[in-house]
């Protein structure tokens, strides 16, 4: 995985998530709040954690946001705060600038002033939460669009032992597998198999990321419910 270099302006409980998380997966990690008790938190979790307010064009240059590779403003309380960051940002040159939303016109005047992508946090997670219900098998759920997903759920004890080419995933079900998650030792590493070939076979504990329509998803997770 490539290193790059992020900012995470705005260090709430998603902004701070998405520092954590970024830090985690082995990147440069800039974050900023005027917050001093957020700031602090972070010290020691990311590369660099610093007080300051994001709204100041020449603070920012000052700390060398107009280096990093991609900013994530998550300033959601405050919109009018939110907009002139993202603004600062652009002017400054930032081309790769995603943005949280808390409303659908924050999220359309965000796209407005031209970030690459909008996010609202907690509509995702609703989504999520309520796929989960609605098919209580998936570990985790991906929207691509109104009609097609990506799900992961748990290898069904009919599919272990068998090949991806005598299962026949696209005729039988119509849908495709994406990935294979597995662990060899029940305290090893978890290893992702990206498109796996025809003869891979399925073994118990593995975990299938399929991509398809949500109604043949939703045969699918009928199926494991029987």
């Amino acid at each position: 995985m490539k290193r790059q270099q992020f900012a995470v302006i705005g260090l709430g409980r998603f902004g701070s998530a998405m520092a954590t998380t970024l830090a985690e997966l082995g990147q440069d990690v800039i974050g900023v709040d005027s917050d001093p008790e957020r700031v602090r938190r972070l010290a020691d979790v990311i590369s660099q954690a610093i007080e300051l307010d994001a709204t100041d064009e020449r603070s920012l240059r000052a700390v060398g946001i107009q280096d990093v590779d991609v900013a994530v403003v998550s300033i959601g309380e405050n919109i009018e705060s939110s907009l002139l960051v993202v603004m600062q940002l652009r002017e400054i040159g930032i081309k790769t600038v995603v943005a949280k939303a808390v409303t659908p016109l924050h999220g359309r005047i965000l796209e407005k002033l031209g970030v690459s992508r909008v996010i609202f946090p907690e509509r995702e997670m609703a989504m999520r939460t309520a796929h989960s219900l609605v098919m209580p098998n998936a570990i985790d759920y991906i929207e691509l669009s109104r009609d097609f997903s990506i799900v992961e759920i748990p290898a069904p004890e009919s599919f272990v032992g068998r090949t991806l080419k005598q299962l026949e995933l696209r005729p039988r079900f119509g849908l495709t597998l994406v990935a294979i998650k597995r662990r060899d030792e029940p305290d090893g590493a978890e290893v992702t198999n990206i498109a796996p070939s025809a003869d891979e076979m399925i073994r118990r504990g593995d975990s299938l990321a399929l991509l398809g329509s949500n109604d043949r998803l939703n045969e699918l997770d009928n199926l494991l419910k029987r």
